[in-house]
This record gives structure tokens, C-alpha cells and sequence, in this order.
């Protein structure tokens, strides 16, 4: 099965930035990449922010202002742009994509916040 590809995770102080990318593992027709989602330890996994077909957004809360969803067509490549991260953001981060008619979920990428 085809599994988006995240990248772009770290360590980060307070305050500090950090841009996730997502992409498919090959050249792919009609893959889509729908949002990002979170999970952090102990918790269960929440939506980040979201992107359809035609760029609307949509953000969870507590990241609006601060992170911007894109997407780049031309590299079928979606990203996460995040700014004044707080160690609240601490968390594995994970790509929603879709493919024809699958869903799909990469492995994740880990982002800690911690001075």
C-alpha cells in the first residue's frame, strides 16, 4: 500500500519554527494530501489542520495563527509551517493522504518542544 512520506521534524526551543513536508513515496496520479494530525504521549490522535482539493483550510484551535497548511501541485508535496511552537506542540506528527479511494497515513514525524 502507498504511504505518504513525512519529513521535517526535530528539536526545537520555544518560539522557534518548523516546516513539515508530505509526499508520496513515488510519482503518483490523483494523490491528494488531506491534513495533519497529531498525536502526542498518552493522548489520542487530534487533527491539525486540513486542506481540500480546492485550498480550503481548516485548523484545530489551539494552532490557528500559528501554523499554515500548503500545498505545492506541481510536486504533489503538501506542508505544515509551523511558528511559536510551545512544548504543547511536542508530539508526532502524522500526513492524511488519499489515493483513488484509500486512505492514507504515514508513519509520522516526531517534533519536541523543550528548552
Amino acid at each position: 500500500q502507498v504511504q505518504p512520506v513525512e519529513s521535517g521534524g526535530g528539536s526545537v526551543q520555544p518560539g522557534g519554527s518548523l516546516r513539515l513536508s508530505c509526499a508520496a513515496p513515488i510519482s503518483l496520479f490523483n494523490f491528494h494530501v488531506k491534513g495533519w494530525y497529531r498525536q502526542a504521549p498518552g493522548k489520542q490522535r487530534e487533527l491539525v489542520a486540513t486542506i481540500s482539493r480546492s485550498g480550503n483550510t481548516n485548523y484545530a484551535d489551539s494552532v490557528k495563527g500559528r501554523f499554515t497548511i500548503s500545498r505545492d501541485n506541481a510536486k504533489n508535496t503538501a506542508y505544515l509551517q509551523m511558528n511559536s511552537l510551545k512544548p504543547e506542540d511536542t508530539a508526532v506528527y502524522y500526513c492524511n493522504a488519499e489515493h483513488l479511494d484509500m486512505d492514507l497515513w504515514g508513519k509520522g514525524t516526531l517534533v519536541t518542544v523543550s528548552s
